[in-house]
This record gives structure tokens, C-alpha cells and sequence, in this order.
């Protein structure tokens, strides 16, 4: 196992422990991600608070791992998110939606560039629309 690879399992189990100082820990101090709801986020505080904000929403937050790659200083996740919905949502807005109580299960992938042991690029990628409709929070489209 590379590098990459020890950073990504490492960050993956400080989220899913809701462990702030481990998860920040993995981040370049500079460190830029891109995720599909708030666009660029850039440094490890506001990474490691934009992470954490599902493990708070989530309490009992898992990543099942279909598969796991690594390529030089890259590692790539793809997986499923699941948990239940039993603390609030932040939004983009700043507003907060309360619990749904729903679980969700869904599918993302991620990829992360590493350089001297802390990521310095990630990229989240996951489905709103999924994730919004999982929480009950779609409107029912006609049929």
C-alpha cells in the first residue's frame, strides 16, 4: 500500500468516527477540494468542517467501499455513503434543515492527490438529487 492509499483509509475512518483533529490532519494546510453542493473549499479547517457536517447529520455514517484504487500519488474511492439522518443538515445557505430520520444510501466516489503525506487535492463526487430524495426532501414529480 502506497501512501496515497494510507492517507485516503485514514481519512476515511477519522469521518465515519466523527474525528475532527484526525480528519484535519490528513489535509494540506492549503489544501483545495471540490464537492458537488458548495463548489471550491479550500483549507483543511473548512475541509475537515464541510466533512464533519455529515458525521453530525449522520451519527452512525459508513462508507461501504466497492472499490479501492491507487495510482502513484492518487487514491480513488468509489462506494456508498449510508447512515440515518438523525441530526441536522447544514445547507449551503448557512440554514440548517432539521433530522428526517431517513437512511440513505449513496453511491459517490472520491479522489484524492497526496504530496507529502496530506492531500492537497480532493474531489467528492455524489448525486444531490439522490441525496435529497433518500432524506424525503424531493418534491413528488408527476408521473
Amino acid at each position: 500500500m502506497g501512501q496515497a492509499r494510507e492517507v485516503m483509509d485514514r481519512l476515511t475512518a477519522a469521518v465515519t468516527a466523527g474525528d475532527s483533529a484526525a480528519v484535519a490532519e490528513c489535509y494540506a494546510g492549503d489544501a483545495v477540494a471540490l464537492t458537488p453542493d458548495l463548489g471550491e473549499v479550500v483549507g483543511r479547517e473548512a475541509i475537515s468542517s464541510y466533512l464533519l457536517e455529515f458525521s453530525t447529520a449522520f451519527p452512525d455514517l459508513t462508507y461501504e467501499y466497492t472499490q479501492k484504487h491507487e495510482a502513484g500519488n492518487v487514491a480513488i474511492d468509489e462506494g456508498y455513503i449510508t447512515g440515518t439522518n438523525t441530526g441536522a443538515l447544514s445547507l449551503p445557505s448557512g440554514e440548517s434543515l432539521p433530522a428526517t430520520g431517513n437512511q440513505i444510501r449513496m453511491r459517490s466516489c472520491d479522489i484524492a492527490q497526496v504530496e507529502g503525506g496530506l492531500i492537497t487535492s480532493h474531489r467528492f463526487y455524489f448525486d444531490q438529487v439522490e441525496f435529497l430524495g433518500q432524506l424525503g426532501l424531493m418534491p413528488d414529480l408527476p408521473s
